[in-house]
């Protein structure tokens, strides 16, 4: 093969790609940087509406399913002033088994999922890490906590974290830059809940504000290290191996606008594409030398793969009448206020993790309705337990706009993930109810449940009949939107897809950095540890590349 293009080849411009190429262009490595999406900016995030959304949001969603966004639709968050940063999903088709349906949540552009996320970043501890010496369940990582500690450092420092020290030994405080506070309501809350359960915290979120460019940070110092050639509206459509050595060499790349197919070179390739597009990406790469999938010797790529187990729930807090705002970001137009709570894992007697599930809100935040009363809204995340059968796969028989073949997920809750679920639900039930909150409906894949006044009150009665008939479809498995798995990391090459590292055991020029390579759920967001991750693998493969290794 004659010389390659670039040093290094990143597919994917999110929260992995943009650590990928701020670390290795600051190693000095030339860089192509591939996004199968458009570039945006600024213009791309005017609000061009005074309209509000209504808490159920019904019309809109209606509107965005009637125009190909179906899927898109149903995350929570989702509103048509965002809808181009969520993928058209006609033109991205995927399957799922009759018995086990996947919201599959995503959008591709420049930055990928890193303008639509909750923009919460809290760091994973040994409880996530060694599962199975701590618990009997699960695997363990090849990584602890103390190894990743300096790159969650790095991250947050780059990113200038909002939070406070809160000292909770199962949700490790953050390097804060801005300081992050609670609702009055909120504070009544953290008080009966902390009174009444000593093993029970309430803590701030660690967020980042609102980013005026549109462009976060360590992309913006990669663009201006010189070393960073970017390819926008570039779909990969498979990785390219040497016929003789199996290494990566590149990527054969589809136009998305005009559908004209290329090849670009690089010595190494770093996929950051998500987790179902990278092992789509690696399983739609066989190849004689690698006939079952890139990098897929040990049998396991495309298995384990796990989403957080979800629930919501909303309700009032009648201790506080109305709303105010504790934001200490910048005011974003755009997003509107961010900032909340979070109840991390409970605490054991020894600082270990007392509970499998966290919850993620608000309390006094946003406006009350006729109630008068504050509102209160609630997320809950579960593990959900690695299994060989829970896997991605190719379907040969559907093809997505560029032809490529599509993937099929199977993500289904087994008996212990109901289990877990059902003590996620009764939990958090019990932590609303018994500090003074009135639950309107609390729901999961398991169902939905509604209390006092019912679900959205103030809505009328058709969208409060179509909320009820179309929850079940829309709070499943990938409602959480922090799916990990598929290429595990593992420390023997025969039960994992990746070393420690984040390296393919078998092709040593490819390494994965997005949370395909998780080998457990956890249950707090994945976006902090998928970047400290970054770091630390794209740092390993300059220093390998340098010594002449790679």
């Amino acid at each position: 093969m004659s010389k390659a293009q670039f040093d290094a080849m990143v597919i994917g411009s999110g929260a992995s790609g943009s650590f990928a190429v701020r670390e290795l262009t600051a190693q000095g490595l030339k860089v192509v940087l591939l996004e199968a999406g458009p570039e945006i900016g600024p213009r791309d995030f005017e609000v061009k509406s005074k309209i509000r959304q209504s808490d159920i949001n019904l019309w809109q969603r209606a509107k965005a399913t009637l125009s190909g966004q179906g899927v898109q639709a149903r995350a929570a968050y989702f509103d048509m002033r965002m809808r181009n940063l969520f993928v058209n999903d006609r033109q991205h088709p995927y399957t799922t088994p009759p018995d086990a349906p996947f919201v599959w949540i995503r959008g591709r552009q420049a930055g990928g999922r890193t303008h639509t996320f909750g923009r919460a970043l809290l760091r994973w501890t040994d409880d996530d890490f060694k599962t199975r010496s701590r618990t009997g369940r699960g695997e363990d990582w090849p990584v602890s906590y103390n190894e990743l500690v300096p790159y969650y450092e790095e991250v947050e420092r780059c990113l200038e974290i909002y939070g406070r020290d809160d000292n909770v030994p199962t949700q490790p405080d953050s390097v804060y830059t801005h300081e992050a506070r609670l609702t009055e309501a909120e504070q009544l809350f953290k008080a009966d809940l902390e009174g009444k359960w000593p093993d029970r915290r309430v803590i701030t979120w660690r967020y980042i504000g609102p980013e005026p460019t549109r462009i976060l940070r360590p992309l913006r110092d990669a663009m201006a290290s010189g070393n960073l050639d970017i390819r926008y509206n570039a779909i990969a459509h498979k990785v390219l191996t040497d016929e003789q050595t199996g290494r990566a060499i590149g990527a054969e790349i589809i136009d998305r606008l005009t559908g004209q197919r290329s090849t670009i070179t690089a010595s190494a390739v770093v996929l950051c594409a998500s987790p179902v597009e990278s092992i789509r990406l690696m399983l739609n790469s066989a190849s004689a030398r690698h006939p079952n999938g890139l990098g897929n010797s040990s049998g396991t790529l495309g298995r384990y793969f796990m989403d957080q187990l979800p629930c919501i729930a909303t309700g009032s807090y009648p201790r506080v009448k109305g709303a105010a705002s504790a934001d200490t970001a910048p005011p974003d137009p755009f997003y509107g206020p961010s900032g909340g709570i979070f109840v991390p894992r409970f605490v054991g007697k020894d600082g270990t993790a007392a509970s499998d599930f966290n919850f993620q809100g608000s309390i006094g935040r946003y406006p009350t309705g006729s109630s008068g009363n504050a509102r209160l809204s609630f997320f809950g995340f579960g593990v959900m337990q690695p299994t060989a059968e829970n896997r991605v796969t190719i379907d040969p028989r559907r093809k997505d706009a560029w032809g490529i073949a599509v993937p099929h997920i199977r993500c289904k809750m087994g008996a212990a993930d109901e289990a877990t679920l059902t003590r996620q639900l009764a939990t958090l039930t019990e932590i609303v109810e018994e500090t003074g909150g009135e639950l309107e409906f609390i729901g999961s894949p398991l169902g939905l449940v509604e209390k006092g006044r019912g679900a959205y009150p103030d809505a009328d009665p058709l969208s409060r009949f179509l909320f009820r008939r179309m929850f079940t479809k829309t709070m499943v498995m990938g409602a959480a939107i922090h799916e990990a798995g598929g290429a595990r990391m593992g420390r023997a090459p025969d039960q994992s897809v990746l070393n420690g590292s984040n390296q393919s055991w078998d092709v040593p020029n490819l390494f994965v950095t997005d949370a395909s390579a998780f080998a457990s759920s956890g249950v707090a967001g994945t976006t902090l540890t998928i970047m400290a991750l970054t770091v630390r693998a794209c740092r390993h493969l300059a220093q390998e590349m340098k010594a002449g290794r790679l």
